[in-house]
């Protein structure tokens, strides 16, 4: 069995590692193990103690010595549970290892080190990951990048919103952040894999507590998708809340799209009441394997226009909300004033409403 990526665990494992073993040889190499990373475990073999301590431990360690025990293979399933052995593991005992679920069959002396550091991680107070929000409109001028900002502005302090259209002129000028400092988008296009989230938001421009990432005027450029994940990935490992503002979609295809939605929370497509607006918004869901397929409906009312329900039923998806009208949305944001999403503004009641339509985590 080889080590698979660690799942996170729910925020509920909040008790003491669990060892199960009744070999007193492995049972204290496991006990200053746990010392060294800094946890006092609690030792059960069967009874109402293993089960509580099972379904609550950060961690499970189970010695290959208490495969075959009938308490053990009786519980349910769980993550974060490893199967430690003194030497290698016989074969008739890796199927037992298999049945309860193990995430990796360690080995001691080999394994102590990766075990040790997998301790470590298990006892150390977890952080929620942040979730994410993708909004794009489904034609030019639907108000997508309004909608974006309020909701990171609702979810301040600490949320980012992310600038993904690198022809837009620079979302930070919507927050009027245009000379905050900070990096923008030109200098972090070389970016891939694994980034540090805190470093990274400490160096975006912030206001109005959200962070920003917005495109260069000076430099636009594409953004590659590898830097968006990359960057989106890191501020949610941070437990940052992520809004991402993404381009009007090019189609099913569109590979900033497809990298976005495929993890986020909640998919929004602004649409304006108009039915030319609510087709296109049609075709793009209804595309074979279209990114935008899950994706829920803001509707942005026009004078003359559909109604909710109308635009509901040409676009085939949900309406989650409506835009409220704000006469102070333009004249804010032509002078650089951030939306207003104070509890009385009508867009952070729309904010608010979106974001308690995200599922619980």
């Amino acid at each position: 069995m080889t080590a698979a990526a660690s799942r996170p665990l729910p925020r509920s494992f909040a008790g003491r590692p669990l060892v199960v073993t009744a070999d007193d040889e492995l049972l204290d190499e496991l006990l200053r193990l746990l010392a060294a990373a800094g946890a006092e475990p609690e030792v059960a073999t069967g009874g109402p103690a293993l089960r509580r301590a099972h379904r609550s431990a950060p961690l499970v360690l189970v010695g290959a010595d208490a495969l075959a025990a009938r308490a053990l293979r009786a519980l349910p399933r769980r993550p974060g549970l490893v199967v430690v052995s003194a030497g290698e593991l016989p074969a008739a005992e890796w199927a037992g290892a298999v049945e309860v679920g193990a995430e990796r069959v360690a080995v001691l002396p080999a394994d102590e080190a990766w075990l040790l550091s997998r301790a470590v991680t298990a006892v150390r107070s977890p952080v929620e990951r942040g979730w994410l929000v993708a909004v794009a409109g489904c034609c030019g001028g639907a108000g997508a990048s309004t909608v974006a900002a309020a909701l990171a502005l609702a979810a301040a302090p600490g949320a980012l919103l992310v600038d993904a259209d690198p022809w837009g002129g620079g979302l930070d000028l919507l927050l009027g952040a245009e000379h905050a400092d900070g990096v923008r988008w030109s200098e972090l296009t070389g970016l891939r894999g694994r980034v540090a989230g805190d470093a990274l938001l400490a160096a975006l421009p912030e206001t109005s507590g959200v962070h920003v990432l917005a495109a260069s005027r000076a430099e636009p450029a594409p953004i590659p998708d590898e830097a968006l994940v990359a960057v989106v990935d890191a501020s949610r490992a941070a437990g940052c809340p992520v809004v991402v503002d993404l381009p009007r979609p090019g189609g099913p295809g569109d590979p900033a799209a497809s990298a976005v939605l495929a993890d986020a929370d909640l998919a929004l497509l602004v649409v304006p009441a108009r039915l030319r607006a609510a087709t296109a918004a049609r075709l793009l869901v209804e595309a074979p394997g279209s990114p935008w397929s899950a994706a829920q409906l803001v509707v942005r009312p026009v004078p003359g226009g559909l109604s909710r329900g109308d635009v509901a039923e040409v676009v085939g998806r949900p309406v989650l909300a409506e835009v409220p009208f704000d006469r102070s949305a333009v004249a804010r944001g032509e002078r650089g004033q951030p939306p207003a999403v104070s509890a009385r503004a009508p867009l952070g009641g729309l904010a608010r409403r979106v974001l308690a339509g995200l599922p619980v985590r």
